[in-house]
């Protein structure tokens, strides 16, 4: 049975000295843990553990390399984020503009056209709670103006509401004879529908970290995105085997922004970020040796 009491910020910083980590500024530690939570700080310094089972440090561990990987950690999430933003702005509109002309405005509703029914329901409930909670004009002129008409907003209205991770759940779940599911992939960089959903799937998980502002240095991401075997845009010639390491992740939104926005400068800035902070390991985000040098990142 759990049987901890809560510590004070003092005895916080008591018990990690007595676990070997060197704080050489005590009132920088104590505004730091007064302001970013303990476990949320904890993620950063595990690695720096010799003995994970009894939290002893390894020697020379100092808490200023903690707090300059946690300072990394959030500028690479609002790094990340900023380019994710444009891969979902596009991914909304090419769904809304090939699938509303492929069949009609309300395809989205149409169990006809998708693999899982239950899952498209599960989605449509979501997208009926963000409709009803929004305020934008647009919705509430439409249920205004055509309150006898009980479908959802025609898509280019009501796909405007809902979350990059329901825009890839109703593209993924999409039946792989619709035609719009091949364009909109081909248009994306990925060729065919085989590759895209996968891309997706790991896009709108790692978004949902940047979002909740959970770490993602030394992460262990669990999607699985599919690799094209030849990309018909500038790729890798190294390819990294660990799927789970945060770089392969960011080479396909490197890709798909290349395509999105071909002035996009996420890769100079993920350049600088990484010599901002000369005590960050990339190996700890699956970096390759020499990855700048790689044609997709330049």
């Amino acid at each position: 049975m759990y049987n901890k009491n809560a510590f004070t910020i003092d005895e916080h910083i008591a018990q990690l000295q007595e676990r070997g980590l060197v704080i050489a500024d005590k009132v920088l530690a104590a505004h730091y843990l007064s302001h970013v939570s303990y476990y949320r700080l904890a993620g950063y310094w595990w690695p720096m553990q010799a003995d994970k089972a009894q939290h002893k440090f390894k020697e020379n561990s100092k808490f200023e390399d903690i707090i300059h990987l946690y300072n990394f950690d959030r500028e690479l999430r609002i790094l990340i984020f900023d380019a994710i933003e444009k891969i979902e702005i596009s991914l909304r509109t090419k769904l809304i503009y090939h699938l509303s002309h492929e069949f009609d405005p309300w395809w989205f509703q149409n169990i006809a056209i998708f693999q899982d029914s239950g899952a498209l329901i599960e989605t449509l409930a979501n997208l009926k709670e963000e409709i009803e909670r929004s305020k934008d004009i647009f919705i509430k002129e439409h249920k205004k103006r055509y309150k006898e008409d009980l479908r959802f907003p025609p898509a280019w209205k009501s796909l405007e509401m809902t979350s990059f991770g329901s825009l890839s759940k109703l593209y993924g779940n999409l039946k792989n004879t619709i035609k719009s599911k091949d364009t909109i992939a081909e248009e994306l960089g990925a060729v065919n529908h085989t590759y895209l959903p996968s891309w997706l799937q790991s896009i709108a998980q790692i978004r949902n970290y940047c979002a909740h502002h959970s770490r993602l240095w030394n992460k262990n991401l669990p999607g699985t995105p599919k690799i094209l075997p030849r990309p018909p845009h500038r790729w890798l010639v190294d390819v990294p085997a660990d799927t789970q390491k945060l770089y392969l992740h960011l080479c396909i939104i490197r890709y798909m922004l290349n395509i999105i926005a071909p002035e996009n400068s996420f890769a100079l800035k993920m350049k600088e970020l990484l010599t901002r902070y000369p005590s960050v390991d990339p190996n700890a985000l699956g970096f390759k040796v020499n990855w700048e040098n790689e044609a997709l990142w330049n």
